[in-house]
């Protein structure tokens, strides 16, 4: 899917460009794609397609106001007091944050390697003291190969000079909003032949999804 129409269905959001370009998020519209050699770009190439991503219009949100946070906390006790075990949610969180460790995924090639295989080399970038904001979403773990399970969240940096899929983080505190979802939508190219003959090893691709979200 282009980056145009991609966005006729939402303005903030997170995700990838074909080959596994880098890490992507979506703030208020503009779209912004971290890349291997850790610098940020401001992409405003509509044409550019998207072969994962997701997305959603912020709608009655509930506020955050929330202190000590770092995944354990999202992972554990927010999880519970917000009963996500079997929705999904997507989350916007801003602050100043005391340490962020991303990882960026290199652009890949044709022959187009397992998502296990590309986990295995990606560079992991790390900031301290560092003001931004954190976008993305939560999945119950029945729904975990159509997305994966529990939380899949991206950074971005206040001045747009840091960012990358979030592996490690800690704040003192942090506002924000939770989204909780009454329906979720899937897109298919099911016009793509290719799509329509790759076969799909579900053992490798939910190793290579463990791999890739966790530091």
């Amino acid at each position: 899917m282009t980056t145009r129409d991609l966005l006729k269905h939402g303005s903030t959001g997170i995700g990838t460009f074909d080959g596994l370009d880098g890490e992507v998020v979506i703030v208020d519209g503009e779209v912004y794609q971290a890349v291997s050699s850790g610098k940020v770009n401001h992409v405003t190439d509509l044409d550019a397609k998207m072969p994962f991503a997701s997305v959603h219009e912020p709608a009655d949100l509930e506020k955050l106001d929330l202190k000590g946070v770092d995944f354990a906390y999202l992972n554990g006790a927010f999880e519970k007091e917000h009963k996500l075990g079997n929705v999904f949610a997507a989350i916007r969180l801003y602050g100043s944050f005391s340490h962020v460790k991303v990882r960026i995924a290199p652009k890949q090639e044709r022959p187009y390697p397992s998502l296990l295989e590309v986990a295995k080399g990606q560079p992991t970038f790390v900031r301290d003291e560092v003001p931004g904001m954190i976008v993305g979403y939560y999945a119950p773990e029945i729904f975990g190969s159509v997305t994966a399970a529990g939380w899949h969240l991206h950074f971005l940096s206040d001045d747009r000079e840091f960012a990358g899929h979030l592996l490690e983080f800690t704040a003192d505190q942090l506002t924000g909003d939770l989204q909780v979802f009454d329906s979720f939508e899937q897109h298919f190219p099911v016009d793509d032949q290719e799509f329509r003959d790759g076969e799909v090893d579900l053992e490798t691709l939910r190793d290579g999804i463990a791999q890739s979200e966790r530091n």
